[in-house]
């Protein structure tokens, strides 16, 4: 593999560009800008006496593979065509024939010694030496002729007995097999000087060609990229880093021509992996924001990654998980197993149909599970199967989108807003010595009087819930609540959507969530709806996944740096092992409650409560408008464990789920004073309640007539 690649030192990257206008490299040579020599030697950091990737077994057992590959495929390739090689040597054996009975011949009669005679007779004139040098030369040349006759006959005649005999004894193989080489000989004694190659180029018999520095320049010139093209010729490429082994593939580090950013280069894999002549799933070009918006990582693997052989997930047959630790999710492009961590932080998954969403959320729900502390609340709102082993270890659970289902989860996300309350008052009132840093611990955690324990809410499709004309307002403003505050109580909220717009990830939520995993989606804003504003910009692209890159996204808000994650395949029958398992485990632990242990209590559909209603309820006619602090004492006192703790930003953002907006209220004080404080409305209010009561009535009367159509036609 070519890693001739001119590099510089990864320190000055500002100098290294301004370096590289000037220097006007070719694409074919991936040159380093000129440096101070001083100051680049003084920054360059110390080489390691063993390369980094001889130290990666990935790397080490990678190359050696490839190589082996490489090597097999070139014997196989040219073993195929031994026939065709044989029969073109073979065409040369007459005159490989006649060669040699010429060379027999010159060597019998001594043809050189025949030359000096001639050339000592032509001599004008002959005294006594040279007559009887002559005459020497001449008897020399009789008896080397006559030995070397005697020799030939003697040879002729046991070479002759021996093909007799061999001929006579020899099986039909051996004679054919010394034919063979017999013509092989006079061919190749008698191949002309000029003739063509016998042996056939390999040409890509070894696979795809090899990584260099010309191909890499060629495949980006390639991409239809004004500015790249034009900078190649003017400036070139500088490469931070050789070409060199990283796990079972290749990487290289570059800097792009000045104005040409990452992004659009990752944005045209496709016609990347063209260029270096490579399935696409072998080529995973990256950005790194880190250093400056022309940097490009390119890694190159030995196999596509949709085809290489998935590592088993190591919790599927055995282990446990602690959510306050991470735990193998997958792997990145490179074969290194990638973790996630869910407490403390919510999450989006975001995808296009049919890419791996609900697996993946299913594989963050059984890690979950294999947590004995941890209460699961799941919800598959699209209704289908996949998260149904969940049942089996769930505090609550739910499938479909029916009425009572959204019902079911409005109130089921209202219990868990209310324990979130009771959970901060818990931690205020723990003495500094239990709880010294004021947040969860893994030992509060553990103690069931304090119910600290994790609680995991998981929507699919939540898109659903949040449009719901009943109860989507108070589910969104809820479920961004428990975003917001949830997780610094050990409240951790996944939402999964397969639709990701504004209104399938309210702003509120976008903002706040932490982690975030994309798979492929099909537009610059879906992409940073799931993975943050300005992810496209960047060079984050999960537009650039294939569809067969299913269960592959973009993960973010794990670590320092965004990371393209396979994740682990976790079918339908290891699903329901894995549930068992912890199910068993809950059992021996006694953490099996709600829905899982057949305690599940359906809420009662007509008496969900929402903070609309609550608000009509704390307010009257005399007093129209109320400051929202106000409103909050009285809502406290109406219900304790729902509003405890609330602030005016709450009680706004909340408001603001169903349209109201808070308004400019001025009193005055005992001096006379005016005094302006934000606040609500009874008349906003009502008109709320006027159009959610319109929502409802107007799908309800679709429903209905839904239903009378689909009668009609069943008793057609």
């Amino acid at each position: 593999m070519d890693s001739d690649l001119t590099t510089t030192p990864d320190t000055d990257t500002t100098s290294g560009a301004d370096t590289a206008a000037d220097t006007g490299t070719t694409p074919d040579a991936l040159d380093a800008p000129d440096t101070d020599t001083t100051s680049a030697r003084s920054r360059r950091d110390v080489p390691s006496v063993v390369p980094g990737w001889l130290r990666d077994r990935e790397a080490v057992t990678g190359l050696v593979r490839e190589t082996l590959h490489r090597a097999f495929r070139l014997s196989v390739f040219h073993t195929v065509r031994v026939p065709l090689y044989w029969l073109r040597v073979a065409q040369w054996s007459p005159r490989g024939l006649a060669r040699g009975t010429r060379a027999i011949y010159d060597w019998v009669t001594d043809t050189r010694s025949r030359a000096v005679l001639r050339s000592l007779a032509g001599l004008s004139s002959i005294g006594a030496q040279e007559g009887t040098a002559y005459r020497n030369v001449q008897e020399a040349w009789r008896e080397r002729v006559r030995l070397r006759l005697s020799v030939t006959a003697v040879a002729a005649l046991v070479l002759s007995a021996a093909v007799a005999v061999g001929v006579m004894s020899a099986t039909t193989q051996v004679r054919a097999l010394v034919a063979l080489v017999l013509v092989s000989v006079l061919g190749w004694a008698g191949r002309p000087a000029d003739a063509a190659p016998v042996v056939s180029s390999a040409g890509n018999a070894a696979g795809t060609p090899r990584l260099d520095t010309a191909l890499i320049a060629s495949a980006l010139d390639a991409l239809g990229i004004a500015a790249l093209t034009r900078g190649l010729k003017e400036e070139g490429l500088t490469a931070v880093s050789p070409i060199h082994r990283d796990g079972p593939g290749w990487r290289v580090d570059l800097d792009l021509p000045r104005g040409v950013p990452a992004g659009d280069v990752i944005e045209r894999r496709d016609r990347l992996a063209a260029g270096l002549r490579r399935p696409l799933a072998c080529v995973w070009p990256d950005a790194d924001p880190d250093a400056h918006e022309a940097r490009l990582r390119l890694w190159v693997g030995d196999r596509p990654l949709s085809k290489a052989k998935p590592k088993p997930w190591p919790l599927a047959q055995r282990g446990t998980v602690d959510l306050f630790a991470p735990f193998p999710i997958g792997t990145d492009p490179r074969g290194r197993a990638v973790t996630l961590t869910l407490m403390f932080a919510s999450m989006l998954v975001g995808a296009v149909p049919r890419m791996g969403k609900t697996f993946t959320l299913r594989l963050f729900l059984l890690a979950a599970a294999l947590d004995v502390r941890a209460e699961l609340h799941v919800y598959d709102l699209k209704g289908g199967a996949d998260l149904r082993p969940l049942g089996t270890v769930a505090h609550r659970f739910r499938i479909g989108d029916d009425t009572e289902d959204l019902a079911y989860l409005a109130a089921d996300i209202a219990d868990v807003k209310a324990d979130m309350a009771r959970r901060y008052k818990t931690i205020r009132s723990l003495p500094e010595k239990i709880c010294p840093e004021g947040k969860v611990t893994p030992d509060l955690a553990k103690q069931k009087r304090f119910g600290l324990h994790p609680v995991v809410v998981a929507i699919d499709e939540c898109q659903i819930g949040f449009e719901d004309p009943e109860y989507g307002k108070q589910i969104e403003a809820d479920i961004t609540d428990l975003v917001k505050r949830g997780p610094a109580v050990g409240i951790i909220v996944l939402l999964a959507t397969q639709r990701p717009d504004a209104k399938s990830i309210p702003t509120g939520i976008s903002a706040n969530a932490v982690l975030r995993f994309c798979l492929k989606v099909m537009g610059h804003t879906a992409n940073d709806l799931v993975l943050g504003t300005g992810a496209y910009k960047a060079g984050i692209r999960a537009t650039m996944f294939a569809r067969s890159d299913r269960g592959t996204g973009y993960l973010i808000g794990e670590g320092d740096e965004p990371a393209i994650v396979q994740t682990s395949y976790v079918d339908a029958t290891t699903a329901k092992t894995v549930a068992a398992r912890a199910r068993a485990a809950r059992l021996v632990a006694g953490t099996l409650t709600g829905y899982a242990a057949a305690l599940d209590a359906t809420p009662d559909v007509d008496d969900v409560p929402t903070l609309l209603d609550d608000l009509a309820a704390v307010m009257n006619a005399s007093e129209p408008k109320v400051w929202s602090e106000d409103l909050i004492a009285r809502l406290v006192d109406l219900r304790p464990a729902t509003y405890a703790g609330w602030t005016p930003a709450d009680l706004g953002n909340n408001a603001g789920a169903y349209g109201i907006r808070t308004v400019q209220i001025g009193r005055r004080d005992s001096a006379g004073r005016v005094i302006n404080r934000r606040g609500l409305t009874l008349p906003d209010i009502l008109a709320a309640q006027t159009q959610r009561g319109a929502d409802t009535s107007q799908q309800t009367g679709g429903d209905a007539s839904g239903s009378t159509e689909s009668d009609q036609d069943k008793a057609a």
